[in-house]
């Protein structure tokens, strides 16, 4: 019996012009079902943002980012997302749509420490 759960991740992109299709990453939010576990971590390089938009809304993209944070966490701080379980929060968040926070395709592998993997993640794609 192995002691590593399937998870899964998306990363999170930030579009600043949407209709110009330039991104870059600034989290990552990690399932795992076998540990009902959902969170984001997120890390916004401001340089990034002004590069690709001098006029971007700095405060703007940091509260969307910090929002996806909040439907991880669930409670008070999901919005309409609070009743949902952790699977249906994070399939809410992996939708796609066309905002300045975007998420990437989901990708899958196995962990015994879905929190480690997270930070993980957010260390080697988006720092």
């Amino acid at each position: 019996m192995s002691d590593r759960d399937v998870f899964e991740y998306a990363l999170l992109r930030v579009v600043p012009r949407v209709e110009r299709g330039e991104c870059f990453n600034a989290g990552v939010v990690v399932y795992c079902r076998a540990k009902s576990f959902v969170a984001a971590l997120t890390h916004l390089d401001e340089v990034k943002l002004k590069a690709l938009d001098p006029s971007a809304d700095v405060v703007g993209v940091r509260a969307a980012l910090h929002a996806v944070e909040g439907v991880c966490r669930g409670g008070e701080h999901a919005g309409q997302a609070a009743q949902d379980d952790a699977g249906r929060r994070f399939r809410w968040l992996i939708a796609p749509r066309s905002t300045v926070v975007q998420p990437g395709p989901v990708h899958t592998g196995l962990t015994a420490d879905p929190r480690g993997e997270a930070e993980r993640l957010l260390a080697l794609l988006v720092r």
